[in-house]
């Protein structure tokens, strides 16, 4: 495994895989890497000839009350986890060499409306920042195939209109979620949490299930969200939001929607966790 900082060594690989007919996937992360993101790259694996990795910590998604500076960060572990899945480059940039003018003047890339709700309206300019990174990440990288978690599944949504709208040659693929034993889902943030919250942590997976049960056995969507919320706080949440909508789209739900998606976001000690499942609903 190569590991580089520079961005003509990205480029240099790449242009040599190209005039040999190979191709390219690739996995952006943040580092401090999980079973998930090894996931993303075995996946990576199946669809391209040679898999490129990035970890930088975006400062430009971080608003000031939240822990940048605090973000774990493991590079040398996260390092054997790549080299031991196979992985071709390994590309660890610094925010000076991403953003050489600052973030005062970088030009931004933005997703309207779904960027802006959710996660979004909880984190203005979250995905400002992570539309941004993800093209310039792209322009350096120019893979063939780019692999996101579905457990961000607004941020990939985000991402896959992005690259619709901008008419970007790169082929989006969602990994499902890699989730622990007791169903909580695999994320960095786990980290923040204490023994006693990880196990009360398990609660965010059973109300998305309660919710889905629900519906589909007839119940109103927003009774079945009151009840899950109830189950969350009692397990000692703080709830962010708890929705259900359009699986396609993250739009608001119509009465003709059958292919659904119930999405959330709740604070547990120090930690923010998100989870989602998507299900189908039975239209009479």
């Amino acid at each position: 495994m190569i590991t580089t900082t520079a961005i003509s060594t990205i480029r240099e690989h790449v242009n040599a895989w190209r005039r040999n007919g190979e191709t390219v996937a690739f996995v952006p992360t943040m580092g401090n890497l999980h079973q998930g993101h090894i996931a993303l790259v075995n996946e990576a694996q199946k669809h391209a000839d040679h898999v490129v990795v990035s970890i930088f910590v975006n400062p430009l998604q971080f608003s000031a009350n939240e822990d940048l500076d605090g973000y774990p960060r493991s590079l040398a572990q996260d390092s054997d986890k790549l080299m031991a899945a196979g992985t071709a480059i390994l590309f660890t940039p610094t925010p000076e060499m991403i953003y050489p003018k600052g973030l005062a003047q970088q030009t931004f890339v933005e997703v309207p409306d779904i960027g802006n709700e959710l996660c979004g309206a909880s984190r203005p300019g979250h995905f400002r920042g992570v539309a941004t990174i993800v093209t310039k990440l792209f322009n350096i990288v120019q893979p063939d195939i780019a692999l996101f978690g579905r457990k961000d599944f607004q941020q990939l949504m985000i991402i896959k209109t992005m690259v619709e709208d901008l008419s970007m040659p790169i082929k989006v693929i969602g990994v499902e979620t890699i989730r622990e034993q007791s169903g909580l889902a695999m994320s960095s943030r786990n980290g923040y949490l204490t023994a006693d919250e990880k196990h009360s942590a398990a609660t965010l997976k059973q109300a998305l299930d309660i919710i889905i049960s629900a519906i589909q056995h007839g119940e109103a969507i927003q009774d079945a969200i009151l009840k899950a919320e109830k189950q969350l706080v009692n397990a000692g949440f703080t709830p962010d939001y708890l929705e259900v909508r359009n699986a396609n789209t993250l739009r608001q739900i119509t009465a003709t929607d059958s292919e659904l998606v119930v999405i959330a976001a709740a604070y547990l000690g120090k930690a923010r966790l998100i989870d989602n499942v998507s299900f189908k609903r039975h239209l009479s």
